[in-house]
């Protein structure tokens, strides 16, 4: 057994970087709480097995977050797969959270690369804010960055933003689906943008543009995509049950359950978005993730989320909840319907000035629902 230590978010990426460091090198393993609003209260355990480096908190993105147990060596795997994916070791800009695997992998990808991140300062996220740390990098070695859409999407916005992106190594985009529109201006401007699949339980992305990295293996059942490989986590912490449900042994591999939809081809791999947004409206199935997909095809859906209202008559109806001014809502929501099918169409398009968020940058699926319901 060793210890696991216990930091706050709020103590910073410094306090984080050493206390990771510290675990890699044999010391305490290191949880960092978030703090997040329906996160675990209970006390973490004085003490983890010993080949433990990390308990990391999921983003609680679908539901009550977890804390994921994570072997010292899957961590990093995870990063020394990704630096040889990324074309070798780099300075990273950290701009997501250290309390989150995005976060915590831009620390432990630092620490094998022998290399100093450096962090966008505390507070809104903004092109100027990210523009000052990457002025802060060292100018001889190869830069990197890891992002959520959103965050791309405000340094497409800024002409200088552009440029400095423009000589980094790569801009990992993970978190949640990127719309071709924001991979189309990055293309356009000679921004290499990779984009990162992957989870807690995988030790973050495990898969790039539909590639599987490292060791990393994939294969889909039932519709369902499964991850193998060196970054998989032992389990969740003090709940053998979600463990054993989530990840399963076939013929001596172990796979942990996604529980996103997927298609695998062999070599690539494309998501379809979670499982359990499938509905069933009017005794038709319906892909919340792929309404989404179509939608962001259209002017004024860049931002856009959809999700699951109850119906009288339907038992459920999609709704989408788009951030901005209204464009052709009702050009888009035909389009959606003569692609998808009738059952597809978005009852109504619900507008808001931006789109709630937890602090991991992914959308807060419980308020979009809010939302929806009271626009009705």
């Amino acid at each position: 057994m060793r210890p696991l230590a216990q930091l706050p978010a709020a103590a910073g990426p410094g306090a984080v970087l050493e206390a990771l460091r510290a675990a890699f090198a044999g010391g305490p393993a290191l949880f960092v709480s978030s703090g997040a609003p329906g996160a675990d209260a209970a006390p973490p355990p004085a003490e983890v097995a010993r080949h433990v480096g990390l308990v990391v908190e999921t983003s609680g993105t679908t539901g009550r977050p977890k804390r994921v147990v994570l072997p010292a060596d899957a961590v990093l795997a995870s990063a020394a797969a990704s630096e040889s994916a990324l074309g070798g070791p780099a300075q990273w800009v950290l701009a997501l959270p250290v309390h989150y695997i995005a976060g915590l992998n831009v620390l432990a990808r630092s620490l094998c690369a022998e290399t100093a991140p450096v962090a966008v300062d505390a507070g809104p996220f903004t092109a100027a804010g990210f523009r000052a740390a990457a002025a802060r990098l060292a100018p001889e070695l190869p830069h990197a960055t890891a992002l959520v859409p959103a965050q791309l999407a405000t340094l497409l916005d800024d002409a200088e933003a552009r440029a400095v992106l423009r000589g980094f190594q790569a801009v990992l985009v993970g978190g949640q689906a990127t719309p071709a529109t924001l991979l189309e201006r990055a293309a356009e401007g000679s921004i290499r943008v990779v984009r990162s699949y992957g989870s807690s339980e995988t030790s973050g992305g495990c898969v790039y543009d539909g590639r599987p990295i490292g060791a990393t293996r994939v294969r889909v059942e039932d519709g369902e995509v499964q991850l193998a490989g060196p970054s998989l986590a032992d389990g969740y912490l003090d709940d053998a049950a979600l463990t054993a449900e989530r990840f399963v042994v076939a013929e001596g591999v172990r796979w942990f359950r996604t529980a996103d939809a997927g298609e695998w081809d062999g070599a690539t791999l494309r998501v379809l978005g979670r499982r359990d947004d499938v509905i069933v409206s009017g005794g038709v199935k319906v892909a919340l993730g792929r309404i989404e997909e179509a939608l962001r095809a259209h002017p004024g859906f860049a931002q856009v989320v959809v999700v699951a209202v109850p119906d009288a008559r339907w038992g459920e109806r999609p709704v989408a909840v788009a951030a901005g001014a209204e464009a052709d809502d009702a050009a888009a929501l035909a389009a959606v319907a003569a692609g998808l099918g009738p059952a597809a169409r978005p009852e109504r398009v619900v507008r808001v000035a931006a789109l709630p968020v937890l602090p991991s940058g992914k959308p807060d699926r419980v308020a979009l629902r809010i939302l929806a319901s009271a626009a009705d």
